[in-house]
């Protein structure tokens, strides 16, 4: 029974990204260029102090915990993070609008630096970056 529950609500699930990316004319991200990514975030881990993240289903913006202790050697990890965010759960590399690294990471004014966390996502090939005095915004999906 629980199984059950537990196919129907990956069903539903799948469903609402489907219909959340179907709106969306550019998919710019592929689960190898995540995996890439993803990877390059954990190896430079001490430049990544703190990335969050939109969801195509909802407006809430999430936070992804990753640093240099984090591994990604399992299958699932080429299709998304498993417990890995603080909205709990499993999360899609699909189900991700954007990412968000925010120059200021703390109320002590604790900040990142956007043009090396630029330089990192870059390695990996083109991506379509937004950058200003706030904000480094990384677009996976555009209308």
């Amino acid at each position: 029974m629980k199984t059950q529950k537990a196919s129907k609500y990956d069903e539903q699930k799948n469903r609402e990204i489907d219909e959340a990316v179907s709106r969306f004319s550019q998919h710019l991200m592929s689960n190898s260029k995540w995996s890439r990514l993803i990877n390059d975030f954990v190896e430079n881990a001490d430049y990544f102090k703190k990335i969050q993240f939109k969801k195509v289903q909802n407006n809430i913006i999430g936070e992804l915990f990753i640093n240099e202790k984090s591994t990604f050697e399992f299958d699932y990890w080429q299709n998304g993070f498993e417990g890995n965010n603080s909205l709990g759960g499993w999360l899609e590399y699909r189900e991700i609008e954007y990412l968000i690294f925010p120059k200021i990471v703390s109320s002590e004014n604790d900040i990142q630096d956007l043009n090396q966390i630029k330089s990192i996502i870059k390695k990996n090939g083109q991506f379509d970056i937004e950058i200003n005095h706030v904000e480094l915004k990384l677009i996976c999906y555009k209308i």
